[in-house]
């Protein structure tokens, strides 16, 4: 399919010289860049993001934090309302 681009001009000289000096067409360098960029990108949606690998790693430890809530509630339960502040 052909299509029109508009490339800014810096990026055009560059492209243009790298296809030369590989011994290849401008049009092969930007098929290849494009779809190398595509892979890309499709690649990394499917990974999981560095941050979440652990994200829910510590779900087992919800009923012991509540178990732990209700004992700090029940000892505070125990302090003089006075001494609260």
């Amino acid at each position: 399919m052909k299509t029109t681009l508009e490339i800014p001009g810096p990026l055009f000289r560059r492209a243009k010289a790298t296809a030369a000096r590989q011994g290849r067409t401008l049009k092969q360098l930007v098929q290849e860049a494009l779809s190398e960029k595509i892979a890309r990108i499709d690649g990394s949606s499917r990974r999981r993001k560095p941050w979440m690998v652990l994200a829910g790693g510590l779900k087992h430890l919800h009923s012991e934090n509540r178990r732990i809530e209700r004992v700090i509630d029940a000892e505070f339960e125990n302090i003089e309302p006075e001494d609260r502040q």
